[in-house]
């Protein structure tokens, strides 16, 4: 499932460049370090459900929007 972490890390970081959002103001939106939300965006870590919402909350965007799509890790393992 490392696929998973690195995916959505990857989707996360992009969604936050296209809003133009620096990692030191995500991290602080959603409560975490920055370095940590450095280790979520290079798929280091494996989130908990509700940091993900805090995220897709943050970035305005719907959770589904930042996992990758099924086939995606599915055709990883």
């Amino acid at each position: 499932m490392k696929i998973l972490a690195r995916e959505l890390g990857a989707n996360i970081r992009a969604k936050r460049k296209d809003m133009g959002i620096s990692q030191d103001d995500l991290a602080l939106d959603c409560g975490v370090d920055r370095s940590y939300m450095g280790r979520i965006e290079r798929g280091e870590v494996n989130i908990t459900l509700k940091k993900l919402y805090s995220i897709a909350w943050a970035l305005s965007c719907e959770t589904a929007a930042l996992l990758p799509p099924v086939a995606v890790i599915k055709s990883q393992d």
